[in-house]
């Protein structure tokens, strides 16, 4: 009888760099590695070169300062390898990582649609929201959506959409111009950056 076990490890959502980005002490292949130690001093940390040692010597002076050998680029001759705290090293990637994201804008795309015989007084409220999104510094897509034969009549949506964007060109740039894709015709009207509300 053969008994199975399996094992489920479960990873954290911030847990971006694994320890399998890099190998580490036992797992370098390499037989000479090219060495580089952090060290404290006055001024902060800095990198000490130590040269090219075999793999077994680097290993064990890692494990002599209780820290890990950690290849950091596998595609130079040979390896470079840095002796340091390797979980320390994970953390302030992650923390690296969690501030670009939070750093990163995230431009939003509001839609709004019309059709070919939509009235003036409700394309009237369609681009006062329109012109609150573009001043939010959102970007606006214009979908005219044509039914039946209407899409005959294409210039109508053409039409629709050159007035939208000469009503809204003192706040917005035509990013995309009017062109048809299926039954729809689209426009996308980005925020002029002078009018967006400073947040």
């Amino acid at each position: 009888m053969r008994v199975v076990f399996v094992v489920y490890v479960q990873v954290g959502k911030d847990a971006a760099i694994a320890a399998s980005d890099y190998r580490i002490n036992e797992e370098i292949r390499a037989r000479e590695v090219l060495v580089i130690v952090e060290e404290d001093t006055e001024k902060g940390a800095a990198s000490r070169n130590l040269g090219v040692l075999s793999t077994a010597q680097a290993l064990q002076m890692a494990h002599d300062m209780g820290l890990d050998l950690v290849e950091v680029a596998p595609e130079a001759n040979p390896p470079v390898c840095r002796i340091m705290d390797f979980g320390k090293f994970q953390y302030s990637q992650q923390r690296k990582e969690r501030k670009a994201r939070k750093n990163q804008v995230q431009v939003k795309i509001k839609e709004i649609q019309l059709k070919p015989k939509t009235d003036d007084h409700h394309l009237g409220f369609k681009l006062k929201e329109a012109r609150k999104w573009l001043e939010d510094g959102m970007k606006v897509k214009v979908r005219v959506r044509f039914k039946g034969r209407e899409i005959t009549h294409a210039h109508i949506g053409r039409e629709r959409l050159e007035e939208i964007k000469e009503q809204l060109s003192d706040i917005s740039v035509v990013e995309q111009m009017p062109n048809l894709e299926g039954r729809d015709m689209l426009m996308v009207l980005a925020p002029l950056r002078d009018n967006t509300k400073k947040s």
